[in-house]
């Protein structure tokens, strides 16, 4: 199936395009761009860099994808942009490709949905199934993993890590990494407890998602520090694999400061 281009569009010649993409009216495409099998592009939709778009994602008016990075020490080094497959990239939305201050590339995962003016800055890495909702910052060198949604006007500071099915509330300021299943709220972000509602959307079982728990209250409410708690944890606890996920981000520790609750009423 031939592609399908409005005529005030403008593609450039060294543009790769899959069979059945569609491109509205007032597209600019540049050269080096990728857009597989039936990506669409409604219309004033802006495609620069090395950036490929995977199969069947949808892009709205106005948003501007693969633009250089928003960094001022970027000097147009070699970068790129990888969007997987089966997204919805809302109006306004602006994603950046990476630095050679870190990866060079920013990574998007399959199914996900960026709703209006999100932002995915430079060097971040973003994993599947997550949703953001309107207005979310994502600052550079963050990574976000499966099945994050992260409510409207919420701010993550460059270089946090996100875990697995975490929730962060709208307006939230994230400045620290948020454990997987952690539910984060606030401005400045804090741990209100597990996201329970997403795990029992995710299918988690009953047992899992009561090991979850106890081993939240061993974290962040046994007195000592976070470290020390994993260390002291029970092996028959962190052999659940909802645990482990946990223990294992926290053993890994990225850049930033850990999300923890603000009280003892948290979790």
């Amino acid at each position: 199936m031939q592609p399908q281009i409005h005529p005030s569009s403008v593609i450039a010649d060294e543009v790769m395009l899959g069979a059945g993409v569609r491109i509205g009216p007032f597209c600019q495409i540049g050269a080096g761009v990728v857009l597989e099998d039936g990506v669409e592009l409604r219309s004033h939709v802006v495609v620069a860099g090395n950036t490929r778009i995977g199969a069947r994602t949808r892009i709205f008016p106005f948003a501007s994808i693969g633009h250089e990075p928003q960094d001022l020490k970027y000097r147009g080094e070699p970068n790129s942009l990888v969007i997987g497959t089966d997204c919805i990239i809302r109006e306004g939305v602006t994603m950046n490709p990476g630095t050679a201050g870190d990866r060079s590339e920013t990574l998007v995962g399959h199914h996900c949905v960026f709703l209006a003016n999100s932002h995915v800055a430079h060097d971040c890495v973003v994993g599947n199934h997550v949703i953001f909702s309107n207005n979310v910052m994502l600052a550079g060198h963050c990574k976000v993993g499966d099945h994050v949604i992260i409510g409207g006007g919420a701010g993550v500071h460059q270089f946090c890590r996100i875990g697995n099915n975490a929730f962060i509330g709208g307006l939230a300021g994230v400045e620290n990494d948020v454990i997987p299943f952690g539910a984060a709220l606030g401005n400045r972000a804090y741990l209100g407890g597990l996201n329970l509602v997403g795990m029992k959307r995710a299918g988690i079982a009953r047992d899992s998602i009561h090991n979850a728990r106890r081993a939240f209250k061993e974290l962040f409410h046994a007195g000592v520090p976070v470290q020390q708690a994993v260390a002291q944890m029970e092996a028959a606890l962190t052999a659940d694999p909802v645990v482990a996920r946990i223990v294992d981000f926290i053993r890994n520790s990225g850049d930033r400061a850990l999300c923890t609750p603000r009280n003892g009423r948290d979790g």
